[in-house]
């Protein structure tokens, strides 16, 4: 090698050195730079000179110096898969436990004072009516007090609507920020690539990309993969979102259901198809648990629920099949597209599973003291419809429906010109509750209201026509109250009265936030874990970095001392042997 050569060794040291510094630098500037990653220079021999081909060792050749090769960041692609997967778990099970914190407030400040109060001051006035049946005093307060309990059963059920239109917005305002975080993404990879068509490594850009992908883990569940040149390419749920070539992703919209006012997350390019399978069995094996927005989706539901979506039994519309809409829910027919739908499994949302457990225990309530006190209690729940041949002789029923009188007058067939129990027909709810007694079709009747004393008419204030009191009825209205008649919801075995059953509703939904915690507690200690794993390897170390930069400031210090010796020499040769 040539002392020329030797200049070109020392100055490759010398620059590689400095790039090495600059970016060592780089990394203590960025220390507490929120996302950013370690970057590493990688350094690598320049070309080999031969000088011979008969070497009895080793190949005769002579290096031309070190070069430097690129920049690169220190991350583990696995290390950042898991992390991002349980970071999505983790928010899925967050916003269960938020929303079963909700729910306990809205069921009753958390203990159930305030409605559990108003369902024991019913079941009083029933004993005091049961007591003197005939008293204006006792009849009074007991229509006063079942107007209280529908008022506060009412504002209960609202509570619950409200926080499903809260959580409604939650969704669309998620959806935007999804398809923003898209836009970003997109961007960044054109951005990324036109710098990485040269030798330059754009990895403040790739930062960015991370922290947006971070960001973006916790709202869905979503693969990714990179293409040789640096673009990543995101499928979300199994459906193509940012892709190379592309100057916009593929959208998420949330469509607007005109019925509910409910939004829908959908792929508009793929004619509206949902994002997400609502029917799916949510558990960690099928990775079915992750992402904020499906949580989000969950806990709100699909529909205002009410009794019927906790029955044990449920009979398609559409096809006339009973079948489990509680724990697998169904599917129809969308009226505007044609696409066969799902309707929601009801123990799948927590806020249509209270609303639901809610209404039944209402309705119970209402038909039980409606059928007794018209009589008709028996030949009701026995699929009978009560006919009466004048109007003078119906009941009069204490809960009304806003939709639907209780007996309508027949035109034709057998019972033409008889008045005829209008039984509840279920086939279309929710969107056509006006037959069904639910909390939010239904009133005090103002008649009773204003004059107690009629009620169990035609037999006015509990006197039989003989003018006895009517003590079969008045026994027939607590036998209802303390019969054990009443189930939550399909999947529960325990049969409660009404007194009993609020407190097992709060009682599950307490239980279920103990569990939505542990979750979240559990996830929340994995992710922490995986986050300190990927720290360790694309965290910056300052004590590291400075190592590092006293190594480089070393390396530079020798290829300048080794240029200085060169430069002796030359010069010794020049000026001394040369003369």
């Amino acid at each position: 090698m040539t002392l020329i050569s030797g200049l070109h060794v020392g100055t490759s040291g010398l620059q590689t050195s400095q790039n090495a510094l600059n970016a060592t630098a780089h990394n203590l500037s960025n220390i507490e730079t929120k996302g950013y990653v370690r970057q590493q220079v990688l350094q690598g021999d320049r070309q080999y000179n031969r000088t011979g081909q008969n070497a009895a060792i080793g190949p005769q050749q002579s290096g031309l110096g070190v070069e430097f090769s690129k920049i690169r960041q220190v991350r583990d692609y696995f290390l950042d898969v898991s992390f991002r997967k349980e970071s999505g778990r983790g928010s899925f099970y967050d916003i269960c436990y938020e929303t079963t914190n909700e729910l306990e407030t809205l069921l009753g400040e958390m203990n159930g004072a305030a409605f559990q109060d108003t369902i024991d001051h019913l079941w009083t006035a029933v004993e005091e009516l049961q007591k003197d049946p005939s008293s204006s005093v006792t009849q009074g307060q007991f229509v006063n007090v079942c107007s209280q309990f529908l008022d506060r059963a009412g504002a209960v059920y609202d509570g619950l609507a409200d926080y499903q239109d809260n959580l409604n917005a939650r969704i669309k305002d998620m959806v935007d920020n999804i398809n923003d975080i898209g836009d970003k993404l997109t961007k960044l990879n054109q951005a990324i690539l036109n710098v990485e068509l040269s030798v330059e490594s754009a990895n403040d850009l790739k930062d960015q990309r991370n922290m947006l992908m971070d960001e973006l883990s916790k709202y869905v569940k979503y693969d990714y993969s990179y293409t040789a040149d640096g673009v990543v390419e995101i499928r979300v749920e199994g459906q193509s979102f940012v892709v190379r070539g592309k100057d916009k992703p593929f959208y998420m919209d949330a469509r607007l259901d005109e019925t509910t006012g409910f939004y829908t997350p959908v792929w508009p390019w793929a004619k509206d198809m949902p994002v997400y399978d609502c029917s799916q069995e949510i558990s960690t094996a099928k990775n079915s648990n992750i992402g904020e927005l499906k949580s989000l989706l969950l806990a709100r539901g699909d529909r205002r629920a009410n009794y019927t979506d906790v029955a044990s039994e449920y009979t398609n519309p559409e096809t006339g099949e009973v079948e489990d809409l509680y724990n697998r829910g169904t599917t129809y027919t969308d009226p505007v597209t044609g696409r066969t739908m799902t309707k929601m499994a009801t123990a799948n949302s927590i806020v249509m599973n209270a609303m639901g457990e809610l209404d039944q225990l209402v309705h119970k309530i209402a038909t039980d003291i409606n059928n007794v006190l018209a009589g008709e209690k028996k030949s009701i729940d026995a699929g009978t419809n009560p006919v009466y041949e004048k109007e003078s002789d119906l009941p009069k029923e204490l809960f009304v429906r806003l939709g639907s009188d209780r007996y309508e007058l027949q035109t034709e067939g057998a019972n033409a010109g008889k008045y005829v129990y209008v039984a509840e027909n279920t086939a279309n709810s929710p969107s056509d509750v006006s037959t069904m007694y639910t909390i939010s079709n239904m009133r005090i009747n103002a008649e009773l209201l204003k004059q107690p004393t009629l009620l169990g008419y035609p037999d006015s204030g509990f006197l039989k026509p003989d003018k006895t009191v009517d003590r079969e009825k008045a026994d027939a209205l607590a036998d209802a109250f303390a019969s054990s008649s009443l189930v939550l919801n399909p999947n529960m075995t325990k049969h409660s009265n009404y007194k009993d059953y609020y407190a097992d509703m709060l009682s599950l939904a307490s239980n279920s936030g103990n569990v939505y915690k542990s979750f979240s507690d559990a996830q929340a200690l994995t992710v922490d874990s995986l986050d300190d794993s990927r720290q360790q390897i694309m965290g910056v170390s300052s004590n590291e970095e400075l190592s590092n930069m006293i190594k480089f400031q070393n390396a530079y210090n020798a290829s300048s001392r080794y240029i200085n010796a060169v430069s002796e020499m030359l010069e010794h040769i020049i000026s001394r042997l040369g003369s």
